[in-house]
């Protein structure tokens, strides 16, 4: 079939730098090109296994509390609280 198509610069580049390194006719190229895009198109996509993240004991808080910002980052400069 003969049909006219309307390539973006960079996948005509990366067309063209294939057909250079396989030395390969463009339209063989494109087929191939297009068979792999649709059956991967075509089957379902792939499920990562989930990730579970461990728990890690961290002992006791070494500052009194969290909540207060300012004391944290006194404590972390080593600085008196003002």
């Amino acid at each position: 079939m003969r049909t006219t198509l309307t390539i973006e610069d960079d996948v005509a580049g990366q067309l063209a730098r294939l057909q250079r390194q396989q030395r390969r006719p463009m339209k063989d190229i494109v087929n191939d090109a297009l068979r792999r895009g649709l059956r991967d198109m075509a089957s379902p996509a792939r499920r990562s296994g989930r990730f579970v993240t461990q728990p890690l004991k961290l002992g006791q808080c070494l500052v009194g509390s969290i909540d207060n910002v300012a004391e944290l980052l006194a404590a972390a400069e080593d600085e008196r609280l003002r």
